[in-house]
């Protein structure tokens, strides 16, 4: 027989080691930091030896951790495969599909009816979230992530890259007191900033495109005005601006239906790179056609 510790010792201590803290793990698993606490305790006295150095902080995993993770992780990634490729009603679910909230809101909700009309046999589930979900473990069988890179461990294909640029209502721009002709006039106007979570140094923001136009004209003015109007989510400063609340920085992508209907306008040519959009899924996924058919659409609709 197999000698191995209880399962759901190893679940806490994989999920543990993922997240790099006990308390998440625990509201993942829906138990308490103290009891993944008690369920690492016991595969370290099986293992004869420590996982985790808990102090000082933060967490991180000894040598044997280290060693031990990545094949736990990969056992509960084949468990999850094979359990949805063994269920029976797997070609007539929906296709959960989980992406960042302004991309899901902006650009995917409007152009699901083009998918309902071009796939009416693959219906899906969109999960709207700014939380990384761990596809490994089911949350979703597809992710849309917003990133330079992806990472080595799962299957990802780049679907589109977007170009950042000052866009704003029309209507503000036809109450307002200047035309914009040249960078330095869009000062004159109240200008709207999004939290970038990542902390990305070269995230494209109002301070990047400023300092971007003031190496092409040395005399626009030193201003604070990049925080004029400032908000946590991309969402809400979308909607800012459209409301005529004024100008932000905002990718092609996300405000394209905007753009095409004329609700929005770009306010001046000078231009920021993003980031790449990728389709993101685990090897071998038992719905691997489906997720096929929404990669080569997602990139036929750009």
């Amino acid at each position: 027989m197999r000698k191995l510790p209880p399962l759901g010792s190893l679940r806490a201590f994989e999920a543990a080691a993922r997240r790099m803290s006990f308390r998440e793990a625990a509201n993942e698993l829906g138990v308490t930091p103290t009891a993944i606490s008690h369920q690492i305790r016991m595969i370290e006295v099986i293992c004869g030896q420590p996982l985790f150095r808990r102090r000082p902080r933060p967490l991180v995993l000894t040598g044997a951790g280290e060693r031990l993770f990545p094949i736990i992780r990969n056992g509960f990634d084949a468990f999850a495969t094979a359990i949805a490729a063994a269920s029976a009603n797997v070609g007539q679910r929906p296709l959960r599909v989980t992406s960042p909230n302004a991309f899901a809101s902006r650009w995917l909700v409007p152009h699901l009816p083009q998918w309902r009309e071009q796939h009416p046999d693959i219906p899906l589930e969109i999960i709207g979230t700014d939380l990384v979900l761990d596809l490994g473990a089911g949350s979703a069988d597809v992710a849309i992530r917003y990133a330079r890179r992806m990472p080595s461990n799962l299957v990802a294909q780049e679907l589109f890259r977007d170009t950042f640029f000052p866009v704003c209502s029309p209507q503000l721009l036809a109450k307002g007191a200047r035309r914009i002709e040249r960078a330095a006039d869009l000062l004159h106007y109240p200008l709207i900033h999004f939290d970038w979570m990542n902390r990305d140094r070269e995230a494209p923001t109002w301070s990047r495109w400023l300092a971007m136009a003031r190496s092409i004209n040395p005399d626009i003015p030193d201003t604070n005005k990049a925080w004029d109007l400032s908000f946590r989510e991309e969402l809400h400063a979308v909607d800012a601006v459209a409301a005529g609340q004024g100008i932000a920085i905002c990718g092609d992508v996300v405000v394209s239906h905007e753009l095409k209907g004329g609700a929005l306008v770009k306010a001046h040519g000078l231009s920021l790179p993003g980031y790449g959009f990728y389709l993101v899924y685990i090897p071998d996924h038992p719905q691997q056609s489906n997720i096929e058919a929404l990669s080569a659409w997602m990139r036929s609709m750009v």
